[in-house]
């Protein structure tokens, strides 16, 4: 546990969670496509400097009471300048900042192009958020607009009645944002209070949480406004069948705006052939011959993706309107057995890391040169997946690995479920709201092969079995086109909600967490937990966390924890029973962590967790050598498998 620390007064508490404790009863309607420019859409980038101000008031609640948002920021207080995208955490010399919970105030002035603003009603201006970290509300011009819950998925709004009709004047985008965590929150946390007035001041508190890694706030992705018609391609799905020599691509299609408008598709190639044309909101594209989408080190040519061409039009008011949409589709199969996980026919292993959006100063901001660095570390390390641990990933990064042919278990922020009262109504309640936003910001992703909805939660109480049970089967019904699983590091013999899932993934830290310093251990107690697992469930395994400490440039031999040496020694025991057991039923390994990241403070953390191959600065540890050498090893051997099922099919 541990956290931020901070003060309210008593009857401030109240404002301080009441949003929070609000919630949403569902996901908003409508879909979340990526704003891409096209002939009908333009796209204006809102990152840079923005006016900021935590509320170090009392309650937290100054923002509020005084009305921060009927006027500009810096007329209501000192402001300072905070970059976006980015954690307000670390940009400052502010302790208080580094650790502050509670509200803090965004703000950004800018001028609109005057043909977005002529009052026609032919064209709509949205605002899109593609994260804040954790609970947003937003104004526009003192007028209040959306407000979401949530720390890592896109949320927008239709601005248009608000700045049309005004041209020359500013657009004045405010931004509350709450950092704070609540037993219902995904992730949860709790708020503690330390009334103890001897050893604490007035009205102090901290921030209690169950996961190892900083909560990092702020706006962390890119916020854009974008242009469509008044009647617009609201939301695009497309899922992916394929044999030998025919592909079918099966697609539906929403428009918004007009009941009277025509669609028409075209699907091209690589070198912008039409491979496929047809019209109408759901249909189904015929490609012969198809180039499939394949992972990294698969194939020859991985990563390849058609561009469907979405294009609809519209009589309004006399004026014909048009809007056209390009979506990047991949073709490709996901089949699951019980022995092995099957990516167009071809038995696919897992062999990758675990990552977070974590690096000096920017925190969780989205940072392209880091996400370029990161991807081009993946390729050299012969990594050919990832899982988004313990949250959706930016979707720049996800383009990404559609792009390079990375294959990714997608994973909710459902992280840290611990506490008996996140199992309850309220919790699962907002738990389904998150797959489905995750879910239909993801879907038509060919990179994504799964769907994990939780990490290392408290699995073996009573309530888990129904929770998991629920939260599985939503998720299900909104995509039956995926396998999916949660994370466990609970014992197989106890896990109540292991029974709905499709692959078991298994965290384990055998001669770490478990038998500290003893290498020779890891053999009989990582055997024993496979065997235990597959017994039970009979579904393939991933080992989907295993790792060690080690602090860059400290050496021991023989091997001492904390070591380089300790790192990989322990690396090489759990790769000789990988090794023996993915000839089973074993299929995947995924290393905790890609690269070292911070932490809250504590006794086993020093400046952050160390257990990556990489620093935090993405330089290599002995580690990521050894890891390198398996990884091109695996791939090696397996480039030339034959298409091929074995065992029975347990997912479809």
């Amino acid at each position: 546990s541990g956290g931020g620390a901070g003060c309210g007064t008593a009857g401030g508490r109240c404002l301080l969670f009441l949003l929070l404790a609000a919630g949403r009863a569902a996901a908003p309607p409508g879909g979340m496509l990526y704003p891409r420019e096209t002939p009908s859409r333009e796209r204006k980038e809102l990152g840079g400097l923005w006016s900021f101000r935590a509320d170090f008031s009392p309650g937290r609640d100054a923002g509020f009471v005084q009305r921060w948002y009927r006027q500009p920021l810096r007329q209501t207080g000192p402001v300072i300048d905070m970059p976006v995208p980015a954690s307000f955490n670390d940009i400052t010399q502010d302790p208080s900042l580094e650790n502050y919970i509670g509200w803090v105030w965004y703000e950004k002035e800018v001028l609109l192009p005057l043909r977005w603003l002529q009052d026609d009603l032919n064209t709509r201006v949205v605002l899109r958020f593609g994260s804040a970290h954790y609970y947003s509300i937003v104004w526009v011009n003192g007028v209040q607009v959306m407000e979401h819950e949530g720390g890592h998925l896109p949320f927008e709004a239709d601005i248009s009645s608000i700045v049309q009709g005004s041209p020359g004047i500013p657009c004045r985008i405010t931004v509350a944002l709450n950092n704070t965590l609540t037993p219902h929150t995904l992730p949860p946390g709790s708020i503690q209070y330390m009334n103890d007035k001897t050893r604490y001041p007035k009205n102090y508190f901290v921030q209690n949480i169950r996961f190892d890694f900083f909560n990092y706030a702020g706006i962390h992705r890119p916020v854009v406004l974008y242009t469509t018609p008044s009647v617009y391609i609201d939301d695009i799905t497309v899922t992916t069948t394929s044999s030998e020599s025919v592909a079918m691509v099966q697609y539906q299609v929403s428009v918004v705006g007009s009941t009277l408008y025509s669609l028409s598709l075209s699907l091209r190639d690589q070198e912008g052939k039409v491979v496929a044309t047809g019209d109408g909101p759901a249909g189904e594209l015929k490609i012969l011959n198809p180039n499939l989408w394949w992972p990294y080190l698969m194939h020859k040519n991985p990563g390849y993706r058609y561009c469907l061409e979405v294009k609809m039009q519209a009589q309004v008011n006399g004026a014909l309107l048009e809007d056209v949409y390009t979506l990047p589709v991949g073709i490709r199969t996901i089949h699951v057995t019980s022995t092995q996980f099957l990516i167009n026919g071809r038995p696919f292993y897992f062999h990758g890391v675990n990552k977070h959006e974590d690096a000096d100063i920017r925190g969780k901001g989205l940072d392209w040169p880091l996400v370029v660095k990161d991807f081009n570390l993946l390729r050299w390390l012969g990594a050919n997946s990832f899982r988004t641990s313990h949250y959706p990933y930016a979707e720049e990064i996800m383009d990404l690995c559609d792009a390079y042919g990375i294959v990714v278990i997608d994973e909710c922020p459902g992280v840290g479920i611990k506490m008996p009262e996140s199992f309850g109504n309220k919790s699962l309640q907002h738990h389904l709201v998150v797959m489905e936003e995750l879910i239909r910001r993801d879907k038509n992703r060919p990179s994504v092969v799964m769907w994990s909805v939780a990490n290392e939660p408290a699995s073996e109480l009573p309530p888990a079995a129904y929770y998991f049970k629920t939260v599985i089967a939503h998720t299900k019904a909104l995509d039956p086109s995926r396998p999916v699983t949660f994370v466990t590091d609970a014992n197989y013999a106890l896990d109540r909600g292991a029974p709905y899932v499709d692959v078991i993934c298994v965290n384990s830290y055998f001669s770490w967490y478990h038998d500290p310093g003893h290498l020779e251990v890891i053999p009989l107690q990582l055997t024993t937990q496979f065997e235990n697992w597959y017994k039970t469930y009979q579904k393939p395994i991933i080992q989907s966390e295993y790792g060690a400490d080690s602090v860059p440039g400290l050496h021991s031999d023989p091997p001492l924890m904390f070591s380089e040496e300790y790192q990989k020694a322990m690396l090489r025991e759990y790769h000789s029973v990988f090794d023996k057991k993915r000839k089973e039923y074993v299929i995947g390994e995924l290393i905790w962590n890609f690269a070292d990241f911070m932490t809250n403070q504590g006794t086993t953390r020093v400046l952050g967790n160390k257990k990556g191959i990489f620093t935090r600065q993405r330089q290599p540890k002995s580690a990521a050598f050894v890891l390198r050498e398996r990884y091109w090893k695996i791939a090696n051997e397996s480039s030339c498998l034959p298409p091929i099922i074995k065992s029975h099919t347990l997912f479809l």
